[in-house]
């Protein structure tokens, strides 16, 4: 007999076991719509990339993390779908609140991405290298227009701070 002992987070499920494929198809047709010429494929990369990152933020909810605004934009169609999104943060353990700010240069956190980028690797997924670049070097351009600042002042994805956003701040 073995003893399950509990000595940090569990590992969540693999991305592609997140949604069924028709709610994957679903998901990925809302992407689609609001990025118009936006390959089928590339709609599926972000959309993945999202999974990964409310998997990440939802294991761990007290590290400041943030999307680039590519994979933002596969968790805005993730949000979209409210019944869904809801059962998949119930599934994760936890809800993974979005605060979105206004784009701001003087809020940016250079090491944000690459936090972000181990704490997805931690959780045991792989990230596709391509979609979690600084704005510089974006791979595809989206729609999605709001940032997510982890740090003092700032709003960050899950823990809503005292920013000029939500109540207080600059």
């Amino acid at each position: 007999m073995t003893a399950a002992c509990a000595t940090g987070p569990q590992k969540p499920p693999p991305p592609h076991t997140l949604l069924t494929d028709s709610q994957f198809n679903d998901v990925r047709a809302t992407v689609l719509d609001n990025n118009h010429g936006m390959e089928p494929e590339m709609a599926g990369r972000i959309l993945f990339e999202a999974l990964k990152f409310v998997s990440a933020a939802a294991l761990f909810p007290t590290v400041r993390i943030a999307p680039t605004r590519e994979v933002d934009e596969g968790w805005h169609a993730l949000i979209l779908h409210t019944h869904l999104y809801a059962t998949l943060c119930s599934r994760l353990g936890r809800t993974v609140h979005h605060y979105p700010e206004r784009p701001n240069a003087s809020r940016h956190d250079p090491g944000v991405l690459t936090r972000t980028v181990a704490l997805i690797e931690q959780a045991g997924y792989t990230p596709d290298a391509e979609l979690w670049v600084g704005p510089d070097r974006s791979l595809v351009t989206v729609n999605a227009n709001c940032s997510h600042t982890p740090v003092p002042g700032g709003c960050g994805p899950i823990n809503p701070g005292n920013c000029a956003t939500h109540g207080g701040g600059e």
